[in-house]
């Protein structure tokens, strides 16, 4: 019997954590905001493919699904209120004005080291809705600011 030679993968033991990431504002779309990063909670990460149903004449077993286009949900973020912060004045700016400046956000999970080890890119982003939580004086909460953005695509980047 003939012994093969095969060389071992190096494959991360331990799958990455999802409460270890980063969220990086790009302002213009181009520079790196050093404000505004920290949240406490990423949602919308997802793309689906649009289909329509065809169905063939005399073929009663199944139905065609032909793709349409890509689709995107909304990206939507957590974060303790921060009062007076940029990202807080540029919402707040667009929800009065209605002059939306599309930016690109840069989601990036991190390992036990903060080294990214995936990254997701959102182009041409811009807020559609921003809400804080209820004040509530019978309860022991923080306020806690959501953000959810629109945006063209996003893109996984191979890290």
């Amino acid at each position: 019997m003939q012994n093969f030679n095969i060389p071992e993968l190096s494959i991360n033991k331990n799958p990455p954590v999802g409460y270890h990431f980063a969220v990086i504002f790009f302002a213009g779309g181009l520079i790196p905001s050093p404000l505004d990063m920290k949240f406490q909670k990423v949602s919308g990460l997802s793309s689906e493919i649009e289909t329509t149903s065809y169905k063939e004449g005399g073929e009663n077993l199944y139905v065609h699904k032909l793709p349409n286009r890509v689709t995107y949900g909304n990206l939507t973020l957590e974060r303790g209120f921060v009062n007076g912060s940029p990202l807080s004045i540029d919402f707040n700016q667009t929800m009065s004005t209605m002059k939306i400046s599309p930016g690109n956000v840069l989601v990036s999970l991190l390992d036990e080291d903060s080294i990214p080890v995936s990254a997701w890119l959102f182009w041409k982003t811009y807020p559609v809705k921003w809400s804080i939580s209820d004040l509530d004086a019978t309860s022991n909460s923080l306020v806690i600011d959501t953000m959810e953005l629109a945006y063209t695509r996003f893109q996984s980047l191979r890290i």
